[in-house]
């Protein structure tokens, strides 16, 4: 016989059970929370400190570019090197230094060689400066950026900087090469450089600035005085900012175990493999000189984009652990006391319960043999109370249940076929709405082809127009100059009939079909091409065997295709390279036109959306060029499609019809 156990027992049991699973549950997840989700927040936050950080570390180089940049446009830069005037050095640099603090900011010609040090104006000039950021600015733009120099390139900008950039390495626990310890003498700089120009507009010198982060402490202090604002944990400081040349740091505000700055140390070797070596950033936690930190770094590049060093941003692991601990011990009270206090109170109320629950089961087994009229007494005013309640209601109601059922039924097939009539108006209403989108997306079609015409083509046009008829109100019929003043006005003539044919797509106009030879269109693009792209350095091989068929095609529509196809071929080689086109008889009433070029190729996440409008990887394109070129070819019953291999270069191969013999 199965074991019988009484409602009292399975109720204290019921109630006591999932109070003491929820109070596990809760204790579990608290101490995951604290543990997990804290401490991920928490590293979260030193990735956005690490963000602020690079601000901070970035504006402190804009300000500086910009102090540079302002000194070298002035006209009195170019008039000092020109006359070698130390007296107009000094009255255009020197407030600059009192403005920022610069530990280098001097002038030199166009050889390198210093003509001015504002940071030592008591200083004899001379020397050459052997700062890359220099050269890269004597070629003629500004150069902004972090570089480090040896010690012999800042002597010859100040023997105190090469002394000051001097850091011994300690050893370091957990840091590479922990027991090696040697001397830095090399010296990190946030450097700007701008050429200064003379009245020809050629290079005659440069003026340059720079601030040394050895030993500077000032930009990491700011770092942790703007992102952690102080925040103390016991005696020691929360957050902390460090900069680091190669895997040592050179300024920082990190303590060791004396409580001084801990320059010198080194990162640890998991750090420095990360972020030196794979050059990529590290958001986790790491020992770092003597604890444990939740730490962000990110590579220093400088002006050829090598890693030299490292910014770093942490926060102590100690606070977050206390917190940990101190959490998991509450949790644990009060599991205990509320273990205790459920026992005792499930016991009490479990027993009140089970009386009036045991009356409404002999009343339950009387209404299952047919008794009707049967009524519960109501002792309490609570959910048993409401449930004897309920249940003198239920006897009282069958009857009335029943005959509903019945009418119900009665009046079911009614509904159905009511429902049926008004699913099949909305099955009308929505084949409607469908037949009014497909409409809708044919007019945004035709509005994509009509808006992208206005847009690439419109505006340039009414500026060459302008300035064609300005050229030719000042240009004589026999001057010079006046042909291409004429070769331009044609070709204004011809874009604005692109215009007017593209716009007679966008209303379903047909074209105007001609017989088209191909090589002939090709080579009047090609001679017309430098009006609109720089040819120097492009090689043009052009592939047209004899006897080739003619298209059947708009010239006017063709020629825009090719047009667009022939100068992003030409865009895509900026440094020079060989424009291929090819023209070839393909499969029967085809003729494929080819235009390829070397130059650095398309990825192949991108050749599923070349013919999208508005797509474009241009800084200045606009993205319509080559859907309005799939367009007309799509008008022509040809078809267009890119082949590309990254690094070797793109080719475009347009299949066209030729004219059929029975049309010659």
């Amino acid at each position: 016989m199965k074991r019988r156990f009484p409602i009292r027992t399975k109720l204290t049991i019921g109630s006591l059970v999932p109070l003491f699973a929820v109070m596990v549950i809760v204790s579990i997840a608290g101490g995951w929370i604290v543990k997990d989700k804290i401490a991920d927040q928490a590293q979260d936050k030193v990735r956005t400190d690490l963000n602020s950080a690079r601000e901070i570390y970035g504006s402190e180089l804009k300000q500086m570019a910009e102090l540079v940049e302002y000194a070298a446009s002035t006209p009195i830069a170019g008039t000092g090197i020109a006359t070698g005037n130390r007296a107009t050095f000094a009255a255009l640099l020197d407030p600059l230094q009192k403005k920022k603090r610069l530990d280098i900011l001097a002038v030199a010609d166009k050889n390198g060689r210093i003509l001015y040090r504002a940071a030592d104006p008591h200083r004899t000039a001379g020397g050459v400066t052997a700062l890359s950021a220099v050269s890269r600015a004597l070629a003629g733009r500004q150069v902004s950026g972090t570089e480090i120099a040896s010690g012999s390139a800042l002597a010859v900008e100040g023997p105190e900087l090469a002394q000051r950039a001097i850091i011994a390495v300690t050893r370091t626990p957990r840091a590479v090469r922990p027991d090696t310890a040697g001397t830095v003498t090399s010296g990190m700089l946030l450097v700007s450089a701008a050429p200064v120009r003379d009245a020809s507009g050629a290079v005659s010198g440069v003026i340059y600035g720079a601030i040394l982060l050895n030993k500077d402490n000032a930009l990491v202090d700011r770092i942790k005085d703007t992102v952690y604002e102080g925040v103390r944990f016991e005696t020691q400081d929360i957050g902390s900012a460090t900069i680091f040349l190669d895997g040592t740091r050179i300024a920082t505000n990190v303590r060791d175990s004396q409580g001084e700055r801990a320059i010198g140390t080194k990162m640890s070797d998991e750090v420095y493999r990360r972020v030196m070596l794979e050059k990529k950033k590290w958001l986790d936690r790491a020992f770092v000189v003597n604890d444990w930190y939740l730490t962000a770094y990110e590579p220093i590049l400088d002006l050829d984009g090598r890693p030299v060093g490292s910014l770093y941003v942490g926060m102590l692991e100690k606070p977050y652990a206390a917190l940990k601990d101190q959490a998991m011990a509450i949790f644990a009270g009060i599991l205990l006391i509320g273990t205790v206090l459920g026992l005792g109170v499930s016991g009490i109320i479990s027993g009140w319960l089970a009386r009036p629950i045991k009356e409404l089961e002999t009343f339950a087994r009387r209404v299952a043999v047919g008794e009707r009229d049967l009524k519960v007494e109501i002792r309490s005013a609570d959910e048993v109370g409401d449930l004897a309640a309920e249940f003198n209601q239920m006897t009282a109601s069958l009857a009335q249940r029943e005959e509903e059922i019945h009418t119900l039924n009665r009046s079911l097939e009614q509904k159905v076929l009511s429902r049926t009539a008004e699913l099949q108006e909305k099955n009308r209403l929505l084949l409607a709405a469908h037949e009014d989108l497909a409409r809708a997306e044919k007019l945004a079609d035709l509005g994509i082809v009509a808006a992208g015409v206005a847009h690439e083509m419109n505006n340039p046009l009414a500026i060459i127009r302008g300035n064609t008829e300005l050229l030719e109100m000042y240009l004589p019929e026999d001057g010079d100059g006046r042909e291409e003043v004429e070769v331009i006005n044609r070709q204004t003539e011809r874009m604005a009939k692109i215009v007017s044919n593209l716009l007679t797509f966008a209303r379903q106009r047909p074209m105007r079909l001609e017989e088209v030879a191909i090589p002939r269109l090709l080579d009047d693009i090609i001679e017309q091409a430098g009006h609109q792209v720089d040819l120097a350095g492009i090689r043009i091989e052009r592939r047209y065997p004899p006897q080739l068929p003619k298209i059947s095609g708009d010239p006017d529509k063709l020629r825009q295709v090719f047009v667009n196809l022939i100068v992003n071929a030409v865009q895509a080689m900026p440094q020079g390279g060989v424009l291929t086109l090819t023209a070839e008889p393909a499969e029967e009433g085809f003729c494929a036109v080819s235009v390829g070029d070397t130059g650095g190729g398309i990825p192949p996440e991108h050749l599923d959306k070349l013919f999208t409008p508005f797509f474009t990887t241009k800084e200045a394109g606009t993205g319509l060029g080559l859907s309005v070129s799939y367009g007309i070819v799509k008008d022509h019953k040809g078809t267009i499609k890119p082949e590309s291999v990254p690094g070797q270069g793109t080719r475009f191969r347009v299949l066209l019809p030729v004219v059929r013999k029975e049309e010659e």
